[in-house]
Formats: C-alpha cells, sequence, structure tokens
C-alpha cells in the first residue's frame, strides 16, 4: 500500500477540523492499517478493513442514478472502537460532507435512499465529488443506523491503463489485421498523457523491428459531444500519434492518420465502460 502523500491531503487535513466532530488521524493499535490519502478517519473509530486497488470501478448514487466511476480505489470499514462513545449516523457522513466541500468539491447526495447501486440501500448516505487541476476524486460515505460502523469508498478517477508489448501487438495486428490501443489523452484535446507514453515506446519498437508493416492510424471517441466535433479530436488524435512516433525515429510515410469520430462503437455509448471502451486508437495493417 503506497503511502506517499498526495497534495490534496494538505487541504483534508485542514478540513477534518471540525466543530462537531473531528476527523483526525487514528492511532493504530494490531496491524498497521491506514487511512485514505485523502480522507482520515473519524475519532473513537478503528479500521476494521482496508482494500486498495490500482485499477478498479465503484458505483456512486447521485441521487437519480448510478454512476460508475474507473480508476484508482480505496475502501476503508470503520468500526467503533470498544467503549468509546458513538458518533450518530448523521455526525458521520455530516463530518466527510464538509471535508468534501473544503477541498472545494461538491455533494451529489445526503440521504437515506441510496437506490439500487449501493452496497448499503438503507444506510445514510453521503456522496460528493471534488475536481482539481484536472484530476476527479468521488467519495462515498454510508454510515450504519447506530453509528457503530460506516464505509467509506474513494476512487481517483482515472482512463485504463494498458500494458502492452511490441511483440503481443505485431501477434495481434498480423492476426486480426488491427488492434486497439487506450491512449489516455488530456480531456477534449489530442494532448497524449505521460502516462501513455510506454504505450507509444512499444509501439514505436514493434515498427523498428518490423520496418516493412505499414499502419493506418485511426482514431475514435465516444458519443459525447456534436458527431463533427468528435470527427475532428479523433483525426487530431491519431495525428498525434503518429507525430509522437515519427518523433521516436519512425519514418511517417510508414503511417497514415484517420479520424472515425463517434461512427463506430465497439460497446455501448449509454453506460461509462462502453464510453472509455469506445475512446480509443486502433492500428490497422496495410
Amino acid at each position: 500500500m503506497k503511502t506517499s502523500i498526495h497534495p490534496w491531503a494538505v487541504t483534508i487535513a485542514l478540513a477534518l477540523v471540525l466543530p462537531a466532530v473531528p476527523l483526525v488521524a487514528q492511532e493504530e493499535e494490531g496491524p498497521k492499517l491506514k487511512d485514505t490519502p485523502y480522507f482520515a478517519g473519524m475519532p473513537n473509530y478503528s479500521i476494521l478493513e482496508a482494500d486498495d486497488k490500482e485499477f478498479d470501478a465503484w458505483n456512486f448514487w447521485n441521487g437519480k442514478t448510478c454512476v460508475a466511476v474507473e480508476g484508482r480505489k480505496f475502501r476503508r470499514d470503520y468500526s467503533l472502537k470498544e467503549g468509546a462513545k458513538s458518533a450518530s449516523e448523521l455526525q458521520i457522513v455530516r463530518n466527510y460532507a464538509n471535508a468534501i466541500k473544503s477541498m472545494g468539491g461538491t455533494i451529489l447526495y445526503e440521504g437515506a435512499e441510496a437506490g439500487s447501486c449501493a452496497e448499503n440501500s438503507s444506510w445514510r448516505l453521503v456522496v460528493g465529488k471534488v475536481v482539481k487541476g484536472g484530476d476527479e476524486l468521488w467519495a462515498e460515505i454510508a454510515a450504519q443506523g447506530d453509528g457503530g460502523f460506516y464505509i467509506l469508498n474513494v476512487v481517483v478517477k482515472e482512463a485504463m491503463k494498458q500494458d502492452v508489448s511490441a511483440s503481443a501487438l505485431f501477434e495481434a495486428i498480423n492476426r486480426e489485421g488491427r488492434v486497439a490501443l487506450y491512449i489516455n489523452f488530456d480531456t477534449g484535446k489530442a494532448t497524449i498523457r505521460p502516462d501513455s507514453q510506454p504505450v507509444i515506446d512499444q509501439v514505436a519498437e514493434m515498427l523498428q523491428t518490423n520496418a516493412g508493416l505499414m499502419l493506418s492510424v485511426e482514431g475514435h471517441t465516444d458519443s459525447v459531444g456534436t458527431p463533427a466535433s468528435n470527427k475532428i479530436l479523433s483525426e487530431n488524435r491519431a495525428k498525434a500519434v503518429v507525430a509522437a512516433l515519427a518523433a521516436k525515429g519512425i519514418d511517417a510515410k510508414r503511417l497514415t492518420a484517420a479520424g472515425w469520430g463517434q461512427d463506430k462503437p465497439i460497446a455501448d455509448n449509454q453506460t461509462e465502460e462502453g464510453r472509455a471502451k469506445n475512446r480509443r486508437v486502433e492500428l490497422v495493417k496495410k
């Protein structure tokens, strides 16, 4: 489990000093279970279970529907320490709601009806979202009726990272004639994000190793936005990939760029998971 301090943690540390029941870092007994980098636990409560995943999804209730959010996920189950005084369920969720607001976030839902997507739909729930510097954090706190137990789920939204190798790419292209890459771009732009550089490196290695291979680099989007703007965006993203490969020494004459926008989906655009699959760049053998 990573223990580095996230920049937001400075903000949240200030937010956690609240009049009613301040959220402060806990002194754990027994196994070293740590709070998330974004939120500390309530006083008088200990971490019963901790689970961190590099990439996972969680359904957040916004009062109307379930919103599936994918990215780095943290879960903490907190229980009241033996003999300690319990906070009310309202006290628990209100403290976290105030912390989210102090980070510049918004509360999407607070109440006792959590919809079918919630794990514990009868518990009091607060769901919030914080957007800072292009990063998006979602948080859900569900408190049991007597305040003796509550669950914190946090997802830092990220696009799926794709682990590829030059040899696997070449095998897929020879077998299928094409391969889909999930290259992360800045939202609404054709700027390749640094975390996708390893994918570009592997494509370049494949082309360097197989000098006769020629490719059409084809961009695709989800259905968010207009068809015209999506077509332009997808073409610009394909051109950005070609430029990145040329910068690695690949002859640009071996590559062409095309943008299909939202015209060729491979998954359901009505779901977040489907839209994520549709936002892709395909390498097509010529």
